[in-house]
């Protein structure tokens, strides 16, 4: 049950030696002290009624055992008023049904909750960033929400000063455990299906979607920093982060894909596009598959295809990555259009669409990149790859492995691999030109 007392704060003075008078919230065994900005000297207080001192006898007066403030009845008042706000604050959110925290308490008190409404500012950032063709997060958010309106059914209803550590950890809860879904057919059935805890990457996946939202909020002044629930002191989203297994060829595999064809016509455009991620340094699918014609670029060293990667373009010193067009990669180009013609400008046959923009060509890509996963699998069956995973993201940690075993230093690999991490590569970045990259792909 939640108490609170008008006290006056003995710890600390100002610079006339007078002492806080302060709000002192408690629920359970958690308190919190809220300034007022009044203070006192111990003989202007009374301890019991939590008041200054308003009338006094000539003896106690003589003794200064008690002293009466010139303006005591004025700052009683305002401390009845403080008082009388702190108990309609608790009744509020008593009335709200809302199981707040002293944070929460603090920002309702100090008039710094602004009353955004979580859900209809999700929804906004979603359909800005749609907009805006941003829809790989654009999707990240709705996904998001989505399992924010399973965790609470009143979550149309929340405010972001209600999103506060507590919401945080019990969301974090609610993943960890084992659920039934609901999926509707296209039939118009609705199927019951058991999804499992999530692991601590996916986890970390719709902290960072909501981080993201709330800070935008802060930026938009929809939020307040006083019920932040993440950084320092708050929910880590780092914490989650679980080292992955290292998913790489051994050279004898990586030899086979190189020089043996597919007898299956799909696991061998499968086998070709993966030898062109290696190639281009574990260039991703969703980028091959953006790569346009206009992506080749003349230098005076020759060609190069330069790019920016989807993933990180649209954040701050996002930089674009050069890579020579060799041999290897020019037959495999021309190989791969031998079969397949490309749609509009496309550089390769990935997109069998025309005209798609936007979400429409993301989720394309999607439906694209699955079926490049089946034709993968495939492929490693065929080439007995064992118990492999033969997946597009195999590509970049290969031939992240195969220049390590070469000795290229690792501060090149960073680079080439187009790491945003200033904190462990920026320093290097600018060290290398393209020349000492372009002698690296050579031992690849």
């Amino acid at each position: 049950m939640a108490k609170y007392k008008i006290i006056l704060w003995e710890h600390s003075t100002n610079k006339d030696g007078m002492h806080p008078i302060k709000l002192r919230v408690n629920i359970g065994s958690q308190k919190k002290y809220i300034g007022l900005d009044v203070y006192a000297i111990p003989s202007q207080w009374m301890s019991s009624t939590g008041r200054m001192h308003t009338k006094a006898t000539k003896k106690e007066l003589g003794n200064e055992t008690i002293i009466v403030h010139k303006d005591s009845v004025t700052i009683n008042d305002y401390i009845s008023k403080q008082e009388l706000k702190a108990k309609n604050v608790i009744e509020d959110f008593d009335n709200r049904k809302i199981d707040w925290t002293l944070s929460q308490f603090e920002a309702e008190f100090l008039h710094k909750a602004i009353k955004g409404n979580v859900n209809e500012f999700f929804l906004k950032i979603i359909k800005e960033q749609k907009e805006t063709n941003h829809v790989g997060n654009a999707i990240s958010y709705e996904r998001t929400l989505l399992l924010l309106h399973i965790f609470d059914k009143n979550f149309d209803k929340k405010v972001f000063t209600e999103i506060d550590i507590k919401f945080v950890r019990e969301f974090d809860t609610f993943l960890q455990v084992p659920r039934v879904a609901e999926i509707t057919l296209k039939s118009g059935k609705v199927k019951k299906i058991k999804r499992n805890g999530c692991c601590g990457n996916t986890r970390k996946f719709y902290f960072k979607a909501l981080r993201s939202i709330y800070n935008k909020a802060i930026e938009l002044k929809q939020a307040d920093l006083l019920t932040y629930p993440f950084g320092k002191g708050g929910f880590e989203v780092a914490a989650l982060d679980e080292e992955t297994e290292k998913r790489y060829l051994p050279n004898k595999f990586l030899l086979k894909l190189k020089s043996e064809c597919s007898t299956d016509p799909m696991s061998e455009y499968a086998r070709k596009l993966f030898l062109f991620s290696y190639y281009t340094y574990g260039m991703s699918f969703s980028d091959m598959a953006y790569l346009t014609k206009k992506n080749i670029k003349t230098y005076e060293s020759g060609l190069y295809i330069e790019y920016k990667r989807t993933k990180t373009m649209h954040t701050k010193k996002s930089t674009s990555i050069k890579i020579k067009l060799t041999e290897e990669l020019q037959a495999i180009i021309q190989e791969l259009c031998a079969t397949m013609q490309p749609m509009d400008s496309y550089l390769l046959p990935i997109i069998t669409k025309s005209g798609y923009e936007g979400e429409q060509l993301y989720l394309h890509c999607k439906t694209r990149l699955k079926k490049y996963t089946k034709y993968l699998k495939a492929l490693a069956i065929e080439f007995e790859f064992g118990d492999i995973n033969l997946t597009s993201y195999v590509s970049r940690h290969t031939m992240a492995m195969t220049l390590q075993g070469q000795d290229v230093p690792r501060e090149v690999i960073s680079q080439i691999l187009g790491h945003k991490d200033l904190n462990t590569t920026a320093t290097y970045l600018d060290s290398f030109n393209s020349n000492v990259i372009d002698e690296a792909a050579k031992l690849l």
